[in-house]
């Protein structure tokens, strides 16, 4: 156990930190899943933009890498440019 108050409170401000870190992550894969599951092109495309800015954030936090964060950007555009896109043939 810790017993300089300064190792205490890096201690409590850790916790803190991974427990929002925790909660934007989760945010963002979940928004990311409802995107995917969305078979709607005008609504999948008026939702992009909130989930792409979850993504950015996520990258400048540095919880994922930033080319990652491209990555699922770009499957997720394409994803939407995919919704009732006619077959070609």
């Amino acid at each position: 156990m810790a017993h300089h108050q300064s190792a205490k409170k890096r201690i409590r401000q850790n916790e803190k930190r991974r427990e929002e870190n925790r909660y934007y992550a989760k945010t963002a894969r979940n928004a990311i899943r409802k995107l995917r599951s969305i078979e709607d092109k005008e609504e999948a495309t008026k939702l992009f933009p909130k989930v792409s800015s979850m993504i950015d954030k996520l990258a400048k936090r540095g919880q994922i890498h930033k080319n990652k964060a491209a990555n699922l950007k770009s499957k997720l555009m394409k994803h939407i440019n995919k919704i009732n896109a006619p077959i070609a043939e």
